[in-house]
């Protein structure tokens, strides 16, 4: 095993796809010349080439509708976008091209490419530069939606979605791109679609990704001290989601809370409780419980920042909730 950053693990595996199949290419606002705006692709034009490290315009919507003609006809291209919240102007592309054209081709074409880039709050970034989009995309079917938590993820899911035949989206977080995390010598895949139980427990599920899931880590150790035993799977793939594993921990714990960053409307955490409370409604013992963003557009004040977000202590509250706890 070595300790490697996050963005040294989401280079690693674009390195090592492109090595081994010379149809994979990485385009995007900065990812050559400049080696990434947060320095993920450093050293790969120097290793790939013009050709295959290629630096764009501020088009989102120009580069991206490149990229899945280029999928179209064969090769697999990683798009990366400097943000999420600048790829609300390549959407069209993404729903309206990548994630239907195996079905309105009968079959005939598919379209395997990567879209990825930092999700999230970031900080005082204001409110068009802090929104988490997991739950829009997911949404749509045609795409799968990956949310690594941490650098042996990050690796192991971009080559899963490399190789992919289907569009996928990896949300990733620019305040992750520094955190560092032990990852193997060799190569390995994160099968897509499939969630991790990072710490077992027996009192009460909760469910996470991103990284908003060490708020989870942080109300887990706190509960630990009074007795509470929580159980903490990071879903990593948002679309599809690994029901299996949510279901099974659910029968054992009887209780959900499910913790994420975005608004609550519509949310992961809402289909999540449904499924829950529709396929094992006699395993509940309460309520599903959920910690989510305020619904309002994310504020650039510090104090409102602090209220709009969650944290370990609504993680406790909620996990005391459903455990029917002061």
């Amino acid at each position: 095993m070595k300790t490697v950053q996050y963005r040294e693990a989401l280079r690693e595996a674009m390195n090592e796809e492109m090595r081994k199949d010379k149809s994979v290419f990485l385009l995007g606002e900065e990812v050559a010349e400049y080696n990434g705006a947060y320095k993920v692709s450093q050293g790969m034009l120097d290793e790939f080439g013009p050709e295959r490290v290629i630096d764009t315009p501020i088009a989102e919507l120009g580069f991206a509708g490149i990229a899945v003609g280029a999928a179209m006809n064969g090769l697999r291209p990683i798009v990366e976008f400097m943000t999420w919240n600048f790829a609300i102007l390549a959407a069209d592309q993404i729903i309206n091209s990548a994630a239907k054209m195996l079905q309105m081709s009968g079959g005939q074409i598919n379209v395997p490419i990567v879209f990825r880039g930092g999700n999230g709050t970031a900080g005082q970034l204001g409110a068009t530069h802090s929104q988490s989009f997991e739950a829009m995309y997911a949404h749509v079917p045609g795409l799968k939606v990956l949310t690594p938590s941490n650098p042996y993820d990050a690796k192991g899911l971009l080559k899963a979605a490399i190789r992919d035949n289907d569009p996928v989206l990896l949300m990733e977080s620019e305040k992750m791109y520094g955190d560092k995390g032990e990852i193997p010598e060799g190569e390995y895949i994160v099968p897509i679609g499939v969630a991790d139980v990072k710490r077992k427990g027996d009192d009460v599920t909760i469910v996470s990704f991103g990284k908003i899931i060490k708020e989870a880590y942080k109300a887990a150790d706190e509960l630990a001290k009074e007795g509470i035993s929580c159980e903490v799977i990071d879903l990593r793939s948002i679309r599809p989601l690994d029901w299996d594993t949510i279901m099974k921990s659910v029968k054992k714990t009887n209780r959900l809370v499910v913790l994420e960053e975005s608004w609550p409307f519509a949310s992961v955490s809402s289909e999540i409780a449904y499924y829950v409370q529709r396929y094992g409604f006699d395993y509940l013992d309460a309520p599903v419980m959920r910690v989510t963003q305020a619904d309002t557009p994310f504020a650039f004040s510090p104090t409102l920042i602090d209220e709009a977000l969650p944290n370990p202590k609504r993680v406790i509250d909620a996990v005391k909730a459903v455990l029917y706890v002061n």
